[in-house]
């Protein structure tokens, strides 16, 4: 009842307008790290601040910490972002979600003597010190620090309630801004972990516009050879197919929405340059929205190039088989469809040097034959693993 009180005295003399803004703006800030610049500027005008800190990472022995600073660090800025000092803060163990003054944790005179002041907070023009250590769900714990010079009055009572108003949207802004990178975070590895398997990946809005496209679809798309863009849409390059293919596609949009799993449909599109078709699958995009929107991803388009060489890595593959490099550069051609004679030519070495190899790889990876050992590499992690070429994807022949 008390804090209830102090937040209703605290909001007395408060802008509601400047309140609202500060609160969109930690929301802002949220989904967009960029943009942590704007609250925090605001935080330390409200406060009549001379820094607003939010340390975001504390340093553990050689772990690298990471601060947002609103304030002028020594000339770099309003806000800088710089790596938390690693220095001895009386500050630690506080209990969570509890505001605090450095008054209140050391007293004025040892905080006046000890060396955090001395050596750090002093030098930078900073006296009084008031903060909240933040506890969120998944991030563990954040640090927020206001900071006046010495000439300025302490923080008083309607500071501190007014710290504790901010409170809770400063954590649900932190906590959101966490989940959401963690979640960008693996939707990028599982991103480039397609990329490395040579499967390309084509996203389509509500209307069939082309929203994404990893670096393997843009080449085939480059090439056009059974696949092109067209206006900005997906297009084979054969009548019959471009049919088959918008069919499958309208199907997809279809079942959009749907609380049934996804279902997908393939097909072979024919490229005019011979080589081997390309193998299509589409499905829909599973939809999380509640609430309308346009361009959203709707369906999402996966493509195999046959001809298309492995960019497995050779470290990894060297690694997983425990094969030298020798056998390593020989066992990758065999996967890429070569037969031995091939892969002698293509390693240009004689072809019972090639052979004498291949009864080495056989011996390590416990196979009998050259088939088999060619379905266990591709059936194996060794494409995970990152290639040696990441911008260039090779193909055969």
């Amino acid at each position: 009842m008390e804090k209830t009180i102090d937040g209703i005295h605290a909001l007395a003399g408060l802008d509601l307008a400047e309140y609202d803004r500060l609160v969109a703006a930690l929301y802002d800030a949220a989904l967009d790290s960029r943009l942590w610049n704007i609250p925090m500027e605001q935080i330390r005008d409200l406060f009549q601040a001379n820094y607003a800190t939010l340390i975001l990472r504390v340093p553990e022995q050689t772990d690298v910490g990471l601060m947002i600073v609103a304030g002028n660090i020594e000339g770099q800025g309003k806000i800088t972002y710089i790596t938390y000092p690693n220095t001895n803060t009386p500050f630690v163990n506080m209990p969570v979600d509890a505001v605090f003054t450095a008054d209140e944790v050391l007293g004025e005179a040892e905080w006046r003597r000890s060396s955090y002041y001395q050596h750090w907070c002093k030098p930078n023009g900073v006296h009084h010190v008031m903060g909240v250590d933040i506890s969120t769900p998944d991030a563990g714990k954040l640090r927020f620090r206001l900071t006046r010079p010495e000439g300025a009055a302490s923080f008083a009572a309607r500071d501190r309630a007014l710290c504790e108003l901010i409170l809770p949207h400063l954590r649900r802004a932190l906590n959101m801004h966490n989940q959401l990178d963690r979640s960008q975070s693996m939707g990028v590895l599982y991103s480039q972990a397609i990329g490395r398997l040579s499967v390309a990946t084509i996203v389509l809005d509500e209307s069939g516009r082309v929203l994404q496209q990893n670096p393997v679809a843009q080449e085939i798309l480059a090439d056009a050879d059974g696949l092109k863009l067209v206006g900005g849409r997906l297009e084979a390059s054969y009548p019959s197919d471009n049919r088959e293919l918008q069919r499958l596609v309208r199907n997809a949009f279809a079942r959009q929405g749907k609380e049934a799993p996804p279902i997908a449909e393939a097909m072979s599109i024919a490229r005019p340059s011979g080589q081997v078709s390309l193998g299509v699958v589409v499905e829909s995009v599973p939809s999380l929205e509640w609430a309308e929107s346009k361009g959203q991803p709707a369906v999402v388009v996966y493509i195999r190039d046959a001809a298309g060489k492995s960019l497995a890595s050779t470290a990894v593959t060297k690694q997983l088989f425990n094969l030298t490099p020798a056998e390593t550069a020989l066992s990758l051609e065999l996967a890429n469809g070569l037969s031995l004679e091939e892969a002698a030519e293509a390693l240009n070495i004689r072809r019972n040097t090639a052979r004498a190899h291949l009864r080495s790889i056989f011996s390590k990876t416990g196979v009998r034959r050259q088939t088999e050992l060619v379905r266990i590499m591709l059936n194996s992690v060794m494409a995970l693993g990152q290639s040696e070429l990441p911008a260039q994807r090779l193909r055969a022949g």
